[in-house]
């Protein structure tokens, strides 16, 4: 193979050499892991570059696909990883725990998300899942000297090796009806076999549908994900909520849409059931929880609920409303994230939803940049999350599932109460009186950091910008569902 027909893997190619090249730097820089960390943005900054000159087509025998169905989720896993790579900075050094291999970690599991977008072969789908998941299991519990660190990443772990062997038995019955782990022979191979009611495809959907219900959190298949985002690392939990979310859906696309498309009253059944069941206790878990990560954990929950409406929609505009929405939620949830580590800055201090109080008068620019954060998860207009939300729901309305689309507006406006509250201790309530001694309580003062400042800049101007002017977004994911490649042909 001339090294001119690997273009369809310049992304990854980059990241997997960015990766090696921050080994070999952190092992010489062990007084300056600034170093590390500015490498690792130049690297990811160049990775998102290297998008724009991806050639599409296949390689390796067609297991790995380049269309712009994957190019898109790869734009979505680029800008993940560059502001998780700017929010890290300042933390990892508050915690004593500023490593290179962290960035390290972030660019393989990011090079992972990637393999699963363009996977066109369920072994590659499934070593690209492994390269993720492997790297993110570490990352939970980088703070090697933080018990609830370390609890997170032995529970992610356990749970990720259960969904993994659910996968593996799944891809097992797959190959044993169709006789072929190619994407595009079992599409054509249930194209011209009927498959409806045969139970071992069936069982098989079934079970994929379960391992990738781990991967984006969907329930019965969340219990994993409060636990881990409240002990992980923060930034490493903005990270998870966004990647490993957004490369479950990519599969769940390209496996259940465009390969088993024929199969669609089978697994439309099944993603249903989990939609309404992930909704309705992300939203309902949420109200009670007075942690602001563990509230965003069951935000992300339900946000995974009504993303795979636009999947069970089974149309390419429901597809694009999906891809769509998932990138409007990394902009909004890094946000939210970056403004809880703007002032997680004392121990724990910050993390409570208390600590909150005051906000909006003691620091006005903090407080409205969570004003709109928490305004867009809620999707209020003209907040891009608005414009997510209605996507979604259109494309389920004109697919036939108008009660679908129903009950997932009730499910928003539920979910309204715990965004909202959020916003009432910012401009409703006073900080903490001053204890018995008199000392007052000046509430939480957020850290001063430069990248932080950028990220909440950044994502805040795309919500706006998406909220306000849509059409160049939504556009640019209906052309990437056109130019996906048909794996029946």
């Amino acid at each position: 193979m001339h090294i001119s027909e690997l273009t369809p893997l310049l992304p990854e190619l980059a990241l997997a050499s960015l990766g090696l090249v921050l080994l070999i730097v952190e092992a010489f820089t062990k007084t300056r892991k600034e170093i590390v960390a500015g490498l690792a943005l130049l690297g990811a900054f160049a990775a998102l570059f290297s998008l724009k000159f991806v050639a599409f087509g296949d390689v390796f025998g067609g297991m790995f696909i380049s269309d712009g169905y994957s190019i898109f989720f790869k734009l979505i896993f680029s800008v993940n990883l560059i502001l998780s790579i700017l929010i890290s900075v300042r933390y990892l050094k508050a915690e004593d725990s500023f490593h290179g291999e962290y960035y390290c970690l972030l660019v393989f599991s990011t090079c992972g998300m990637m393999v699963m977008a363009s996977a066109g072969n369920l072994i590659t789908l499934y070593l690209g899942l492994e390269l993720m998941a492997l790297s993110t299991y570490v990352l939970a519990g980088f703070i090697r000297h933080d018990g609830k660190s370390t609890e997170a990443a032995v529970k992610y772990f356990l749970t990720g090796g259960f969904s993994t062997a659910l996968l593996l038995y799944g891809i097992s019955l797959v190959y044993g009806v169709t006789g072929s782990m190619d994407l595009g022979t079992i599409a054509g191979y249930c194209a011209v076999h009927d498959l409806s009611g045969n139970p071992m495809a069936s069982l098989a959907l079934g079970l994929m549908a379960s391992a990738f219900a781990f991967k984006i959190a969907a329930v019965p298949f969340h219990m994993w994900a409060p636990d881990v985002y409240e002990g992980a690392p923060t930034p490493v939990t903005a990270f998870m909520s966004i990647g490993p979310k957004a490369a479950g859906f990519a599969v769940l696309g390209r496996v259940f849409y465009y390969t088993f498309g024929h199969l669609t009253v089978e697994w439309s059944v099944i993603l249903t059931a989990l939609s309404i069941l992930t909704m309705c206790v992300g939203n309902v878990m949420a109200l009670v929880q007075t942690n602001i990560k563990r509230m965003l954990a069951y935000s992300s929950i339900a946000h995974a609920g009504y993303a795979l409406i636009g999947i069970i929609a089974a149309t390419p505009e429901g597809i694009s409303a999906a891809m769509n929405y998932l990138l409007i939620y990394m902009f909004m949830n890094i946000g939210a994230f970056s403004v809880v580590l703007m002032l997680n800055t004392k121990g724990t201090r910050g993390l409570q939803i208390s600590d909150y109080a005051g906000l909006g008068r003691t620091h006005p620019l903090l407080g409205v940049a969570m004003l709109v954060f928490m305004f867009s998860l809620t999707g209020i207009p003209p907040m891009a999350g608005f414009i997510g939300k209605f996507y979604v729901f259109m494309s389920a309305v004109r697919s036939g599932y108008l009660w679908l689309a129903v009950l997932a507006v009730i499910f928003s406006v539920i979910s309204a109460f715990f965004y909202l509250r959020v916003v009432m201790y910012m401009y409703m309530k006073e900080p903490e009186k001053p204890d018995a001694g008199g000392v007052p309580d000046e509430g939480v003062e957020p850290a001063n950091s430069n990248a932080l400042i950028v990220s909440i800049a950044v994502t805040a101007t795309f919500v706006l910008m998406i909220g306000i002017m849509p059409g160049r977004f939504i556009e640019f994911a209906k052309a990437a569902v056109a130019a996906v490649k048909i794996l029946s042909q």
